[in-house]
């Protein structure tokens, strides 16, 4: 990203400007303060979080505490802390050639204050984007105090220092994120040993290398992510470090089937279109595996689970427009069958339900789909289609059907313009558009056991 030609290159220049250093979370806090004062969104693309999470972690923010977000697996939790990026400065000083991000005017390594006190106003200044001063680590069992904080150099070693000279060292992740975020990800999975090196890091702002005495004033907001499991599963966050969070929030899944349908929305990247009502679905039938007790809720079920439901219905669609020419690309009801057998493997069960798990998702499925199909075609009579089905109009649907030859099977009746109406589909709309509406309150009928369905080979047919 290119550096505006506005700004300062050197300190005298930065100095006369008014770039006085300021610390990482008083920058957050007076720039979280102006986004909410002026309406704006400081947390552009979080879903659910809104009246829960969010005002925790503004709050925490607003207080200068480093953060952990303890939450089950797929909640989010480090996308949230991604966005944290958005409340820094866009662009911030730092001194050229320097190894650490140091402030022109506030330099703390000893390479950093011997280059300002030689040069003083003529120190050269570059310029950092924000999106440079998030650094994320994902904790390791073979994480080391180097990775963290710092080690020796053997080549600066090599070049003739002497191994007392602090210049030997060569920084972590931790320093080297100077004046801006460090998150790390399942905190609990870092050895203990290694843990008790971020002690110094969060409470006295400084490190230790290796019995070096470099006292480096390290400006930096802490943030982490944890399933609460881990505690006991795979380790646990010692406690002198989890003393030393100011903060610590329970993230969850989204509150409402609304929610989870924004997130799939939001989310997935789909290949061929999926309508509003096969997101609903899927969104029901994730809702519904987080309540079930053949389900590991320990392990959770990922909202990435919804994501992939959906994108895995729209490949299923482009699949069979690639073998029938049918165009555009529509999801029907029928594509739904490719999920459970797909995504079963994302999902932990309890002992005892090995050999069912097929047996389960398909019936949590099918309970989504009748869930929804109320919800939508609710005190709307279908009576006419099952009638129209049961007197020999037999509809067959497929993954090798075009959504024509599932409309051509029946005659033109006024309720299925109000089916179409129901799902937001419009009479003009193509065939498959309008097939898999059709196709939707067929089985809604085939599930309310008005009319049966017999399935064989990839094909499904509707009738008596």
């Amino acid at each position: 990203m290119k550096v505006p030609e506005h700004l300062p290159t050197t300190a005298g220049e930065l100095r006369s400007a008014g770039y006085l250093p300021r610390g990482v979370k008083t920058e957050i806090r007076e720039n979280l303060l102006t986004l909410l004062s002026s309406g704006g969104d400081p947390w552009p693309g979080i879903v659910g979080f809104d009246r829960t999470v969010v005002p925790q972690l503004e709050r925490a923010l607003l207080a200068g505490h480093d953060v952990v977000l303890l939450g089950e697996r797929g909640q989010g939790k480090t996308r949230l802390l991604r966005t944290l990026v958005g409340l820094l400065d866009e662009w911030t000083p730092v001194i050229a050639g320097a190894e650490l991000g140091e402030h022109p005017l506030d330099p703390i390594s000893p390479a950093g204050r011997r280059l300002a006190a030689e040069l003083g106003d003529e120190l050269p200044v570059t310029w950092r984007h924000r999106s440079q001063r998030y650094a994320e680590k994902l904790a390791t069992p073979d994480t080391s105090v180097g990775d963290l904080i710092g080690d020796v150099d053997p080549v600066k070693v090599a070049e003739g220092r002497s191994l007392g000279d602090p210049e030997t060292i060569h920084f972590g992740l931790v320093p080297r994120a100077h004046r801006g975020i460090v998150a790390i990800n399942e905190l609990p999975d870092l050895a203990e040993r290694i843990q008790v090196a971020l002690l110094n890091v969060m409470e006295e702002r400084d490190i230790q290398v290796r019995g070096y005495t470099l006292r480096l004033p390290l400006d930096v907001l802490l943030v982490a992510t944890a399933n609460p499991e881990d505690y006991t599963n795979r380790g646990r966050i010692i406690t002198p470090l989890k003393d030393r969070f100011g903060a610590e929030i329970r993230t969850h899944y989204p509150l409402s089937v609304e929610a989870e349908v924004a997130l799939v929305r939001q989310e997935a990247e789909l290949v061929a279109e999926v309508g509003d009502p096969l997101i609903e679905v899927l969104a029901r039938f994730v809702r519904q595996l987080r309540e079930s007790s053949a389900i590991d809720q320990r392990s959770g079920v990922s909202a990435r689970f919804a994501v992939a439901a959906a994108e895995t219905v729209a490949a299923a669609a482009l699949r069979r427009s690639a073998v029938t020419g049918e165009s555009p690309a529509v999801a029907r009801p029928v594509d739904l069958e490719s999920v459970p057998a797909v995504l079963r493997g994302k999902l932990e069960f309890e002992s005892g339900e090995e050999g069912r798990e097929q047996e389960h998702l398909t019936h949590l499925l099918r309970r989504s789909f009748s869930e929804t199909a109320r919800a939508l075609l609710g005190g709307l009579n279908l009576r006419p289609l099952a009638e129209a089905v049961g007197d020999g109009h037999l509809v067959t649907t497929g993954e090798r059907v075009p959504g024509a030859e599932v409309l051509s099977a029946l005659p033109e009746l006024p309720v299925l313009h109000e089916v179409a109406g129901r799902l937001g589909v419009d009479a003009a709309d193509p065939p498959p558009r309008i097939a898999s509406a059709v196709e939707f309150a067929l089985e809604a009928l085939y599930l309310a056991r008005q009319i049966a369905k017999d399935s064989d080979d990839g094909l499904a047919v509707y009738g008596r």
